[in-house]
Parts: structure tokens; sequence; C-alpha cells
């Protein structure tokens, strides 16, 4: 008995949810229509007057009844128990499930990664899921204080729901670099861009396909090989590329024990001090390192460590003298506890001293 009730229920919850909402309406107010005549014609009815049938009607439909209009005589008390009690309970409970429905394939469609959010702007677009390590990622993206709360697409070519639905936006397609999965994911108008796919090939695919679509934005890939990344840079001067270290890490832990820690907390922004970079305004005079080393350190609790005159040449310079002459537009690697940006240094001060 059970299951013949179960299936029922589902056959009828199936043609419910099939009907569409101007089906849906067009009965609801047919029904009202009727209803009001019926009552109408009896006579003698007060629910049948326009400003209390609507009400009448509500809240009987609703199954709320608050007893304080009902019909009056027996004729109108077989219209309400014969037609219009089930036939409103009927359209309430269509219409509650197709709100139900509604919102249920809403939120699958989000889940399953076939949304759309190309009116997002400003937002960070990252191309492939490694499970902890873009966990990771977006755990120190969104741990960086000194930055508004930027929205996260993540891009999957993997057939998998969302992995991180309270802190992402997430895009599903067939291939990283799509025309529909690029997008639906915003990545013209993103702000930064990550591509870290499942092999160097498929990053770089990825890395093409936006740079493509988008090419303002700051683009960030990460390669094994270094042949791949000379392969890109060949296409996309402006991409960041990064390539394994860690070799070169092991070793320096090997030579200098504890260098992993060091290593690590710079590039952490969950624990600890760590690197951030500013870029020095170009309405102001030439200064020098010494000077931007003492202002940090003294004003800021911060270490100057870095400078450079353009964001991806072979012009960075560590630890340079305190003489050396740090010009407008100049980029400064410093650590800190948080990000100092620009504003909060007394330039003018500086170029006085």
């Amino acid at each position: 008995m059970h299951n013949i009730l179960a299936r029922i229920a589902k056959r009828i919850y199936v043609r419910v949810s099939g009907l569409s909402w101007d089906t849906v309406i067009t009965l609801t107010a047919c029904h009202f229509g009727v209803s009001w005549g019926l009552l109408f014609l009896i006579g003698g009815e007060n629910i049948a007057s326009g400003d209390i049938f609507w009400y009448f009607y509500v809240t009987t439909a609703t199954t709320v009844g608050y007893g304080d209009y009902s019909p009056a005589t027996e004729a109108g008390r077989m219209v309400t128990v014969l037609w219009i009690i089930p036939g409103g309970i009927a359209l309430f409970t269509t219409i509650i499930t197709k709100v139900v429905q509604q919102i249920s394939d809403r939120w699958r469609k989000t889940m399953r990664g076939l949304s759309s959010y190309e009116n997002l702007e400003d937002h960070v677009v990252i191309l492939g899921w490694h499970g902890s390590r873009t966990q990771r990622m977006v755990d120190h993206i969104r741990g960086d204080r000194g930055e508004h709360e930027r929205e996260i697409v993540l891009c999957s070519a993997q057939t998998i729901e969302n992995p991180l639905p309270d802190q992402v936006r997430f895009v599903r397609g067939s291939a990283l670099n799509t025309p529909d999965l690029l997008r639906r994911a915003a990545v013209a108008n993103a702000k930064y861009i990550i591509a870290l796919g499942h092999d160097d090939n498929e990053s770089l695919a990825a890395a093409l396909g936006a740079a493509a679509v988008n090419h303002d934005a700051h683009l960030v890939v990460y390669f094994d090989q270094q042949s791949f990344a000379d392969l890109l840079k060949a296409h996309c001067p402006h991409a960041e590329c990064n390539v394994s270290l860690s070799i070169e890490l092991m070793v320096r832990s090997a030579q200098d024990p504890g260098s992993s820690r060091v290593q690590r907390q710079l590039l952490s922004t969950l624990e600890g001090p760590t690197q951030f970079s500013l870029q020095v305004p170009r309405d102001i005079g030439a200064l020098s390192y010494g000077a931007v080393f003492s202002e940090l350190k003294n004003k800021h609790d911060a270490t100057l460590f870095g400078v450079a005159e353009t964001t991806l040449g072979d012009d960075l310079i560590l630890n340079a003298p305190a003489s050396h002459q740090v010009d407008p537009g100049t980029i400064l690697y410093f650590m800190a506890a948080r990000r100092i940006e620009a504003m909060e240094i007394d330039w003018s001060a500086l170029s006085a001293a």
C-alpha cells in the first residue's frame, strides 16, 4: 500500500512540475473567477463582495481558514466545500510544488557548474581543480585581508559538483579553454586569472584561451617544465609563469636547515608576516632605497627586500644598496603583517628627505 501511494504521489509530482507557469496562472485565475461567479449568482452571500472575496479565497485556498468570513447560505457552503476548497488547495499545492522545484533546479544547476556569471567584474578566475591544492589556493586568496572581498570563480573540466560551495562560484565545461566556459566564468571581466591544469598541456591551453578574451587581467600560470613557460611567454609576454622550484627548495633546505619554514611563511597569507608589493606613485620625485627601507620599517613595521622597474622583466634587485635610486613607478617588494597601500606612505616627506 505504501509503495502504491508513493508511486501515485510521484506521478502527481511529475505531472504538476511539468505544467508551465502560464498554465498554472491561467487555471488559478479561472478558478478564482468561477468561484466568485458562483457565489455571486447564489445571492445573499456577503463574501461575494469584491473587497472580501479575494481575502476569503486566499485564506481558504492556503488552508489558513481564519473563520472571520464564511458562506452564510447552504448553497454557498456547497460551492465552498465542493469547488472552492478542493480546487484552491490543489492550485496552492501546485504553486508551492513549482516554486520548490524551481529553487531546487536553480541550486542543482549552480552546484553542477551550469550557471553563468557573465555580470561579474574585477573577480578572480581559477582554471583547474586539484583538490587540496586548489583549496589552499582559495584559502590564501581569502587570507589576504588587505584585498577587498573579491568573488572567486572556479572552473573545471571534470565531472564534479562545486567542491567549495560556500567559498566560490563554480563553472564546469568540457575543457578549460572552451568559449562557453570562459564566457560563463566572465573571464573577459576578471582582474586575476590563475591557470593550473592537470598537466602542462592543459595549463597552456587554458592560459591561451583566457589571454585571447582578456588582455588586461594579470594571468598567472603554473608549469612543471620550463619549455611550456617559454612557449606561453612567446605568445603572451605579459603572462607570469611559475615553474616548479621543488628541487631548488629541497637543496636550499638541505644546505640551510629550516629554510622551508621561511619559504612557506613568506608565501602564506594565513600565518605571520608575508610578502606583499606596492607601486611607487608616478607623481613624486626619485627616492633612495635606504630612505624607503627606513620609512617602511619605522612607520609600518615592514621590511623592504627588493625593487623592480617592471612587473615581469628581469630587472628585480634584491637587497639593493642604500643609495640605490627608487624612481616613480618602481615596484617595491616587502614583508609585513598586512598589505600596505601606497596611500598610507608619506611620499612627500621621503622626497624632501
